[in-house]
């Protein structure tokens, strides 16, 4: 057997305290890389105690993780919840490639400094990483901060632009390392800090954007509270004539503390080459649930509103849970929201095993029960829902998202289209 090509252990510790909760290892050797984590055992006998991630027991000894396959994580699903999305992975790797023709000496990266290039401060969840002499992985100088203010959005898009263009310079790498998040895709995005000091991310326009992406977001999260959904508070902040979107993270209390924190993806134990379904997702909540009912009914709200705006980008770490205490887990709120009116109306995951993909009004009427509503209850949300996204134009229009009358064609496939006429026919 060859020898191991790199080996790497951290303290996981939780929250603003840094409670040790355990220590991850990771190894490769050649092609193979696997991870393993093992619970402190002075946290296995705390009384205040509870399962960070779905799939780990609280249970002594190390507890062992290869990746499914290739378009899987390594690492535990709330340790990978916790990694950069494509868009920080695309920063990590040219910055280092950069660094790398200077010194040909530096070894090519790895999944555990993909996990380790993330900001502490502004790493997602509670979970934080930290090394042998107890200082946290990407962590600012005494009296310096990591992740920059709102006033800079124009400095930080201008770097990520260049980025896109292949254009930027060692200075705009560096500027955006480990400023990622581990919340969205491929699109330029950075975290920052809003003008009342709370953690949001601000998304910018890509080079290849053929409509205002910025604009729909805001406006889908908007309209999304307006149809009773706990939806994270988004505004557009403009830049001269370039709109970024500001997002508020939500795993962070009033008093800014850190939320622990799991994708739907990380609690269903689910493989990124798995189909996997909703009633799985409500099944969870009634077992991990703290209060399981009205997030069970605000789930299939969800589900009603991603079909009749189009957000077919639905997949399971688009969805989250926060943890509120003894183990016990909430619906996160709604983040990632975008119209698609240039995609076909089908759910990336499924209503269930047996409907498969959702793509019409009458498959989440027939299933509502299994949201913990009736008919005449799953009508009244239907008709909450319906109202809001039949106002769209309007809020389109508003000063709060700000789309030109010349930008509304853009986006009316998303919003008015046949599942919008068959909900209106269901309401009577």
């Amino acid at each position: 057997m060859s020898a191991v090509a790199s080996r790497r252990e951290v303290e996981v510790c939780l929250g603003q305290a840094g409670l040790k909760l355990g220590t991850l290892v990771y190894t490769r050797q050649g092609q193979r890389q696997n991870s393993a984590f093992a619970y402190e055992q002075t946290w296995l006998r705390d009384a205040e105690h509870f399962n960070v991630s779905a799939d780990l027991k609280l249970d002594p000894g190390y507890q062992f993780r290869r990746a499914p396959s290739p378009h899987d994580s390594v690492f535990h699903g709330a340790i990978a919840d916790t990694a950069p999305d494509a868009w920080g992975r695309r920063v990590i790797a040219r910055d280092h490639a950069k660094r790398r023709r200077e010194d040909p000496s530096l070894s090519a990266l790895t999944e555990m400094d993909y996990l380790l290039a993330v900001d502490d401060f502004s790493r997602i969840g509670a979970l934080r990483l930290r090394d042998d002499e107890h200082r946290y992985h990407r962590t600012a100088e005494e009296g310096r901060r990591s992740t920059p203010a709102l006033i800079e959005l124009e400095r930080i898009y201008h770097a990520s632009r260049a980025v896109e263009r292949g254009q930027e310079t060692a200075d705009d790498l560096r500027y955006l390392r480990g400023k990622g998040t581990s919340l969205g895709g491929m699109r330029p995005k950075c975290t920052i800090l809003d003008e009342d000091g709370t953690l949001a991310i601000g998304k910018f326009p890509s080079v290849q954007d053929a409509r205002s992406v910025t604009r729909g977001e805001v406006l889908a999260l908007q309209l999304a509270q307006r149809a009773g959904i706990d939806a994270a508070p988004a505004r557009i902040v403009q830049l001269d004539d370039v709109p970024i979107a500001v997002i508020t993270r939500f795993d962070r209390d009033a008093g800014h503390a850190r939320i622990p924190y799991q994708s739907a993806a990380s609690v269903l134990q689910a493989s990124r080459d798995e189909d996997r379904s909703y009633t799985e997702i409500a099944d969870a909540l009634r077992s991990i649930g703290y209060d399981p009912i009205p997030d069970i009914r605000q789930l299939w709200r969800r589900l009603v509103f991603n079909l009749l705006i189009t957000n077919v980008d639905d997949h399971l770490q688009n969805l989250g849970f926060l943890h509120t205490a003894h183990g016990q887990w909430r619906l996160a709120p709604a983040f990632d929201v975008n119209p698609f009116p240039d995609k076909e109306r089908e759910s990336k995951t499924w209503l269930s095993e047996d409907e498969g993909p959702i793509t019409d009004i009458a498959m989440l009427l027939a299933r509502c029960s299994d949201f913990a509503l009736d008919q005449q209850q799953a009508l009244a949300v239907l008709a909450e829902v319906h109202a809001a996204v039949s106002d769209w134009r309007t809020l389109a229009r508003s000063p709060a998202v700000g789309l030109r009358a010349s930008e509304l064609d853009d986006f009316a496939p998303a919003f008015e289209h046949d599942q919008m006429e068959a909900a209106g026919r269901s309401l009577g």
